[in-house]
């Protein structure tokens, strides 16, 4: 099972569970990346033993190589010597050896073709962890508006709201009330003025009217003599 599928897995099961208990999309979208960085860790983790591994059996391989030369060195030694019965054990054990050293090549050879994979995984999982945290910014906004939304919404048919209303209306109906009593109070005071105050008023008038008529009286002989006076005045010019 390769890691994709293995985490595909996980993080399917736990937003499942996640789902099915109606928690938050911000905690979906956490628990994703949290998994998906888990898992580059335990990538690199397995890559990094899998290359100490592959330097290990590297070095056993060079030995392996080594004594391969020495037995063929030992064999052509014992031939030289007349010895091919030795001759014939030395490249016994450098068959032996050189059956090693292939078992440890076709290690060398999996382990290679395996952080091979393993890299490319790795390439692949830091793409889709990069998309998933550019993603979280925009998610989480969606989410928070989504909320806020809800929340509104719920406001505008609580029931308190209506209650607080109401009691709004209760204090416009008291002060129309209080409004109402003021503007009666006003009711037949016409002018302002008192009775008294209308008559002493009326009286004043009256004084005025008879002061002005003697001035009247008084100017109109003064009036009628500079009329009758004023022909005269132009005949003696001629």
């Amino acid at each position: 099972m390769g890691i994709f599928s293995r985490m595909s897995d996980i993080v399917n099961s736990n937003i499942n569970s996640i789902l099915d208990k109606a928690e938050d999309p911000e905690k979906i979208i956490r628990m994703v990346i949290q998994e998906m960085e888990d898992t580059l860790v335990e990538v690199r983790s397995s890559a990094a033993k899998g290359i100490a591994d592959q330097k290990d059996i590297e070095r056993r391989l060079k030995k392996l190589t080594t004594a391969q030369g020495d037995w063929e060195k030992k064999a052509e030694l014992a031939i030289s010597k007349g010895r091919d019965d030795l001759a014939k054990g030395a490249l016994m054990e450098k068959a032996k050896v050189a059956d090693m050293a292939a078992h440890l090549q076709e290690q060398v050879n999996q382990l290679s073709e395996a952080l091979g994979g393993s890299e490319a995984d790795v390439v692949k999982l830091e793409a889709k962890l990069r998309e998933a945290r550019a993603k979280k910014a925009a998610l989480q906004a969606r989410h928070k508006t989504a909320v806020a939304k809800v929340r509104v919404k719920k406001n505008l048919y609580d029931n308190r709201i209506a209650d607080a209303f109401e009691r709004f209306d209760k204090v416009d109906a008291r002060l129309d009330r209080i409004e109402a009593e003021a503007e009666a109070m006003d009711l037949g005071k016409g002018s302002g003025l008192s009775v008294a105050e209308e008559i002493a008023g009326l009286e004043a008038d009256d004084a005025i009217e008879d002061e002005l008529a003697a001035l009247k009286a008084k100017t109109a002989p003064a009036a009628n003599e500079n009329k009758s006076a004023a022909p005269k005045k132009k005949a003696a010019s001629k």
